[in-house]
């Protein structure tokens, strides 16, 4: 058995980034202000340029971002939102822990993003708001989901961005094209701290006000609540953890588009089906996926040869206990063919031109047998 590769190489990333890292938790522990520390407002800044977003609120988790975001919008019981059901389960478990339902809408594919077309026909008149989830790494089509959420009484879009901070969409950055962008900091994603943060991106200044207050117990000043909130602050030295990270950002998201273009073209003369990438964005490739047959057996053979893989997602939310009940009985056939057949290949900044060979020889291999 060959030794195995990491599939996200993050020892290879700190050792890069060590000085700065270092650094800037050395700071931290110096001031000893743990929590909304200076850096929390500087990480916010510095992500609400990056984005073009005029507001970036750090919250405690990707899910907190998406549960502030529905809380700051006033989600009500008995209140649907749209969203997909092939999807990691905080898109669908914020709106029901909210007493909301989730309306499920089908997939692209080759993509795996919400197809758009099939929005219009799921709203209803207790639709609040569109969710739409950009997965892998690239954005979904928010310019025609913002149309239709315009042409039904301007409902507001959320756009679940977990994997996809730093993707472009028509030249503007991801988390900056809707109502609310939401984003993780969880260690794995493109951008990633070193336990879990994420953050809220709004260019509404009432929604931006709502969120902070939210996130601090509904706080509008210590111990003054003007609303129902939750303990979902980023701690200052995940801040400072993304802030020495978000100095080398541009050179892995640079990164990742090369790895993931060689990728695509390594596998062009493979028996695997890739991930489109539309004309008019990128992706940062948050996972390398790929489609494939008798998929049990092919991770097997790869895992023998020293090479990880993973599956993003092995049942679609609307197969599962917590949120059958919200399909209502719908069949979603394209998320339910991506969840038998999708793998995600390793996938780092830091993965080699050589390591990426021994993938894609592995790959050869246990296809061919």
């Amino acid at each position: 058995m060959s030794p195995a590769l990491p599939f996200i190489d993050l020892k290879a990333q700190y050792a890069a980034l060590k000085p700065r890292i270092d650094a800037r938790i050395q700071a931290v522990l110096d001031h000893g202000q743990y929590i909304m520390g200076p850096e929390v407002k500087e990480l916010e800044a510095a992500l609400a340029a990056y984005t073009g977003a005029k507001h970036c609120i750090t919250v405690s988790s990707g899910t907190e971002a998406l549960l502030i975001a529905l809380m700051a919008l006033d989600l009500k019981p008995g209140d649907e939102v749209i969203t997909t059901p092939f999807t990691f389960a905080a898109t669908a478990e914020v709106i029901v822990l909210l007493g909301a339902k989730p309306v499920f809408v089908d997939i692209e594919p080759d993509t795996c993003n919400i197809d758009t077309r099939l929005i219009e026909a799921a709203i209803t008149p207790r639709t609040r708001a569109i969710m739409p989830v950009s997965l892998y790494g690239q954005v979904c089509d928010m310019d025609e989901i913002n149309a239709i959420a315009a042409r039904h009484g301007h409902l507001p879009v959320i756009e679940d961005a977990a994997q996809s901070f730093g993707a472009s969409y028509k030249g503007r950055k991801s988390c900056g094209l809707s109502t609310f962008g939401a984003t993780s900091f969880f260690p794995s994603k493109p951008l990633g701290c070193y336990g879990d943060g994420g953050a809220l991106f709004t260019d509404d200044d009432a929604l931006a006000q709502a969120a902070r207050e939210i996130r601090i117990h509904g706080q509008s000043q210590r111990y003054t609540h003007t609303r129902l909130g939750v303990g979902g602050r980023m701690d200052t030295l995940q801040c400072a953890i993304v802030l020495a990270k978000l100095e080398r950002f541009d050179w892995e998201i640079a990164q990742r588009l090369a790895l993931g273009q060689r990728y695509q073209q390594l596998l062009a003369d493979l028996p695997v089906q890739r991930l489109a990438v539309r004309a008019d964005r990128d992706c940062v490739w948050a996972q390398f996926t790929v489609f494939v047959e008798r998929r049990e057996a092919l991770q097997q053979a790869l895992q023998a040869a020293g090479v990880p893989t993973a599956v993003h997602y092995p049942k679609p939310l609307h197969m599962q206990p917590a949120y059958a009940s919200y399909g209502q009985g719908q069949r979603f056939a394209v998320a339910e063919d991506a969840a038998r057949r999708v793998m995600s290949l390793p996938m780092s900044p830091d993965l080699s031109e050589t390591q990426q060979a021994m993938v894609l020889a592995a790959l050869t291999q246990a296809l061919r047998t």
